[in-house]
């Protein structure tokens, strides 16, 4: 792994054993504030239908200048684990690769941006969707926290102290889909549940599956990954040996940290430097997989509006066909 290591871990392995379980991969890199929000949806408190389900949260550390507590990390509760890699680059295709290598179950979801919040079911659908298939690979929809689009609202004054008002005011601790009320739009203009995404900021696969594709990618070395997650997304489509599952209702929602390209005013967007770097890996441009997904979940009453508009918007994706080329947003 080109010399990536995990560090100051408290996991370990018992002879080598594999166990039946789901590992969460989230990648962290100084997401200390976000991180409070960002692991506390992955703990079975909040996490509905989970009270079988063996599972374990990989927490990595990308090399962080303020890292996180693992003291902190660990009181999440028992399934939470801390990795501090070091030495780290910029992107953390190298250190989610290793940690997806290293974890304890046989099926992965894999958060490659720490400041993501998860809603309630997506482990529980994730699960279903790995006894219902025998290759899912499992999709939920991102949104961003704000009235628009980060990219957009930054340049209005949308910063974290307004952000955590929202939450606060929210109540999404007690009931997670309340997140949907604190959103008013998606990522990127892929039209959500409905439409054609571009990528996944959470998405579910079975190890054996996700090194079948070698895993992301780990020449793309621009900060933050460039468009790494965006090529094994693609990657993931194209592949027909794969069931392409949609989670209904279910979505993770984007935390305002300074992302290097989620926050980047629109004047100011990394896309052309991205994807310079994608064509000289690739060979061709970057082009978005039209492919439609198996849909399942079971639709909460706060997400009806956002899956009416979706339905909405979804329908000019697949009568015309869109630009396959990315938007510089997220």
């Amino acid at each position: 792994m080109r010399g990536t290591k995990l560090i100051s871990s408290s996991h370990s392995r018992r002879g080598g054993a594999r166990l039946h379980v789901i590992s969460i991969v989230v990648n962290f890199f100084n997401n200390c504030r976000e991180a409070e929000n960002t692991l506390y949806p992955m703990t079975r408190g909040y996490q509905q239908d989970v009270a079988d389900l063996p599972y374990e949260v990989i927490v990595i550390d990308n090399g962080s200048t303020q890292p996180l507590s693992e003291e902190r990390v660990r009181s999440f509760g028992p399934e939470f684990h801390y990795h501090f890699i070091n030495p780290a680059s910029v992107s953390p295709a190298q250190a989610v690769n290793a940690a997806c290598r290293g974890a304890a179950g046989d099926e992965l979801i894999v958060v490659i941006d720490g400041a993501h919040i998860l809603t309630p079911h997506i482990l529980a659908r994730t699960r279903d969707a790995f006894s219902l298939f025998r290759a899912p690979f499992v999709a939920t929809v991102p949104f961003h926290l704000g009235p628009k689009n980060q990219n957009f609202s930054v340049s209005e004054g949308y910063c974290q102290a307004v952000e955590d008002k929202i939450l606060s005011q929210s109540g999404w601790r007690l009931d997670g889909y309340k997140l949907f009320q604190c959103s008013a739009a998606l990522a990127d203009g892929s039209g959500g549940w409905f439409g054609c995404l571009y990528e996944s900021g959470c998405f579910g696969i079975r190890k054996q599956n996700y090194f079948a594709l070698a895993g992301f990618d780990e020449r793309f070395q621009s900060r933050g990954g460039g468009l790494v997650n965006l090529d094994f997304f693609a990657r993931a489509l194209s592949d027909k040996a794969l069931d392409y599952v949609m989670l209904l209702g279910e979505g993770t929602f984007h935390q305002f940290h300074g992302g290097v390209a989620s926050n980047a005013p629109q004047n100011n967007h990394p896309w052309n430097d991205f994807h310079k770097e994608f064509v000289n890996i690739r060979g061709a441009p970057y082009q978005r997989v039209f492919r439609k997904p198996y849909q399942m979940g079971v639709v909460a009453n706060e997400t009806l509006q956002v899956l009416k508009y979706s339905a909405a918007r979804a329908e000019s994706h697949w009568q015309t066909g869109a630009s396959g080329v990315a938007p510089p947003l997220g």
